[in-house]
């Protein structure tokens, strides 16, 4: 799980993959010690079917890693901004590497989450959440960028069935966040939490 926390110590040595997101082939830049540094894994590329892009707005890709779902949403909608976060310093390299090679780099910011500036709220989330880190450390880490979204805005997860997809849904409409099941495949849960108007 090291690609969760810290920026692997040994050189950065990069491949490439390509992956189909909303129609587009695209390739990525990519290097061990990131999460899915070979190629789109299976939850993600889950979400990126089940759900549709945003036609615009202020859009947070919460662990970013090579920044499949942030360059991803940037190419498929041109009035999208996105912030990626990673707390792994690789991952925020790569994905600025990836956002300059698809030409997004003017709407896709790629930081660590200490980076975001404390008034920052998002009109969506998008995620596949670490979800091996732990319950306590994951409720502790959705609380925390949950409470950025806006009044009527959405975070879009994608969890295994078998990792606890279930249970999260039931957690996060105990935290106030009103949860469905908007997908189901390949093992996988799509989750959509929104944050009730005010």
């Amino acid at each position: 799980m090291s690609h969760y926390f810290h920026t692997p110590e040994d050189p950065l040595v990069t491949h490439e993959f390509t992956a189909t997101i909303f129609g587009r082939e695209l390739t990525f830049t990519a290097a061990s010690g990131v999460f899915s540094g070979n190629r789109l894994d299976l939850g993600t590329s889950v979400l990126l079917r089940e759900v549709d892009p945003p036609v615009a707005g202020h859009v947070l890709d919460l662990g970013c890693g090579v920044g499949t779902i942030a360059v991803g949403l940037a190419l498929a909608s041109p009035e999208v901004c996105v912030d990626a976060v990673d707390v792994n310093g690789r991952a925020v390299e790569l994905t600025t590497l990836n956002a300059a090679r698809h030409k997004v780099a003017d709407r896709v910011r790629a930081m660590a989450p200490d980076e975001v500036r404390p008034e920052t709220l998002y009109d969506e989330i998008w995620s596949n959440p670490p979800i091996r880190i732990g319950k306590d450390a994951l409720h502790d880490l959705l609380r925390t960028w949950l409470a950025r979204l806006r009044p009527g805005g959405a975070a879009y997860l994608v969890v295994g069935r078998h990792l606890g997809g279930d249970s999260l849904q039931r957690w996060l409409g105990d935290q106030r966040y009103p949860t469905q099941r908007i997908a189901s495949a390949k093992g996988f849960r799509v989750l959509r939490a929104t944050r009730p108007a005010d």
